[in-house]
């Protein structure tokens, strides 16, 4: 992993990924009053070039961020035509923005797993009787009917800055 502190010509420490990843495993939210302290915001490509972004479900789950969505949404033909997205979320004395590709998960075993992560969460989902993906008693209307596809953005890079003391502005690539 290349660690760029983009806070150094501040005096800022670099910050510190595992304690970050540590965080994002344990669900962290910035504070249990803070406004928007679930949203997760994804960044995919419109077809012409233009950027879009929206709210998302998503969880980090074995290293990387997993969103789920119908095949005829605008995020799912962005990323169906191009995987490069971004995820922005906010988490205990943090802002995280991960950026890498998302592909598209039909494993049975891999499914089975993050739909399990998402019911332990509050939203009841299961792999659907296809295996290409998981439906669930409900869900964001725009999302069409299910079953819907599930991605997985692995880390390429991200960055993180610090919102407590000393602070920090660190750049990960992976």
């Amino acid at each position: 992993m290349e660690i760029i502190n983009l806070g150094e010509t501040d005096g800022l420490p670099p910050v510190n990924w595992a304690a970050i990843a540590d965080k994002l495993d344990a669900g962290s939210a910035p504070a249990a009053d803070a406004m928007n302290a679930r949203t997760t915001w994804l960044s995919t490509i419109n077809e012409d070039g233009s950027p879009h972004v929206t709210p998302v479900g998503a969880l980090w789950l074995d290293g990387a961020f997993w969103f789920q969505t119908g095949a005829r949404t605008r995020k799912g033909r962005n990323v169906a035509r191009d995987p490069r997205c971004s995820i922005a979320v906010s988490i205990q004395d943090a802002d995280v923005v991960v950026e890498g590709e998302a592909v598209r998960i039909t494993e049975t075993g891999a499914l089975t797993r993050v739909a399990k992560a998402w019911a332990d969460n509050g939203w009841p989902a299961e792999p659907d009787d296809s295996g290409q993906g998981i439906t669930a008693p409900f869900n964001a209307p725009s999302q069409g009917p299910p079953p819907w596809n599930v991605y997985r953005i692995e880390p390429r890079s991200a960055i993180v800055i610090l919102s407590m003391e000393p602070g920090g502005l660190t750049r990960f690539r992976f």
